[in-house]
């Protein structure tokens, strides 16, 4: 099985998504912003491949999603150490507290490239690729079923992670990548029910789906509710 990109490897539910793929014995691509956030969870991935699947592995990539180019550049980097990836995970967003009419128009479309416009640049990208290869699974991680007040950008920009992910689905879809949204109702916190490593079985679950059964989108609302069927 082909290896995986995590783009927004935070220490939440990116770090759990790659730890969820790297079980499997395959090899992960990490990117997030710092080199910083990089390491311990280039460890930890590491860690959770090790002896899983000979050749497998993880590289860890710095790169801002608003940057094109370098974003680009590290998914080339990605590609050329594992091959085309089977599955690709965007994760990055911009969480902030904003009310109406606090942000300039600047810091919207800020907001914006950050959580909409890097996960269109990571599709153009590989996507195309993932369709002459055969197929594959690009999943997003989708928040604000409602959008809330006190977090303008975020909410606008979980409607637009949405809106992109229908529009990749007519695109590639009919080559075999599912594209698909896990949409998490909660504040992630480990040992809860939003625990990053929960919501990670459900990246895992959606990446492994027979394309008669895809699924478009799973609504996480906590452990209980939505717990993977056995």
């Amino acid at each position: 099985m082909a290896g995986a990109v995590v783009i927004g490897a935070g220490p939440g539910i990116g770090a759990a998504v790659a730890r969820r793929f790297a079980r499997e014995g395959l090899p992960v691509a990490l990117v997030a912003r710092s080199e910083r956030t990089l390491a311990p969870i280039a460890a930890a991935v590491a860690a959770a491949g090790a002896g899983v699947a000979p050749g497998s592995g993880v590289l860890p990539l710095a790169a801002d999603v608003t940057d094109e180019a370098a974003l680009r550049s590290a998914l080339d980097t990605a590609t050329a150490r594992f091959g085309v990836p089977g599955a690709v995970v965007y994760n990055a967003a911009l969480v902030r507290a904003e009310a109406l009419g606090e942000l300039s128009q600047s810091a919207l479309l800020d907001a914006w490239a950050v959580n909409v416009g890097g996960a269109l640049t990571a599709a153009a990208h590989l996507a195309p690729a993932m369709v002459r290869r055969g197929g594959g699974s690009f999943l997003l991680t989708g928040g604000m079923p409602e959008p809330k007040a006190p977090y303008v950008s975020l909410s606008l920009g979980k409607s637009g992670v949405r809106t992109l992910a229908r529009l990749l689905d007519l695109e590639y879809g009919p080559g075999g990548v599912h594209v698909a949204t896990v949409t998490v109702d909660g504040a992630v916190a480990p040992g809860t029910d939003f625990d990053p490593d929960l919501i990670a079985e459900h990246y895992w679950r959606l990446h492994t789906q027979p394309r008669s059964r895809w699924e478009h989108d799973v609504a996480y609302t906590g452990a209980e509710a939505t717990a993977p069927p056995a």
